[in-house]
């Protein structure tokens, strides 16, 4: 089930550092943001779906990797970003 293309383009739109930005770490971690509500509701319906579970286990691996580089790359843009997501900081291990 891929990401609607209005969600998508609406995070691209939101978190884009410039015009036509696609590739940075704070759109490709909202992208995945999307992707990970979207996921998170579809597991509310259908509790048996373990390999969507894997696949939100693995989105969630992604999206805390890059938050751990934006994040040692860039504190304050870091923190900006969590704070518009609404994600908890990522521990450092």
């Amino acid at each position: 089930m891929p990401l609607d293309k209005n969600i998508k383009s609406h995070a691209i739109a939101d978190n884009a550092r410039t015009e036509g930005d696609t590739g940075s770490a704070e759109v490709q971690i909202a992208i995945m943001h999307a992707r990970i509500q979207q996921i998170t509701e579809h597991l509310k319906k259908n509790k048996k779906d373990f390999h969507s579970r894997r696949g939100l286990m693995v989105l969630v691996g992604k999206r805390r990797r890059l938050e751990g580089y934006l994040k040692a790359k860039d504190i304050a843009r870091y923190r900006a970003l969590i704070l518009k997501l609404g994600i908890r900081e990522v521990r450092p291990r």
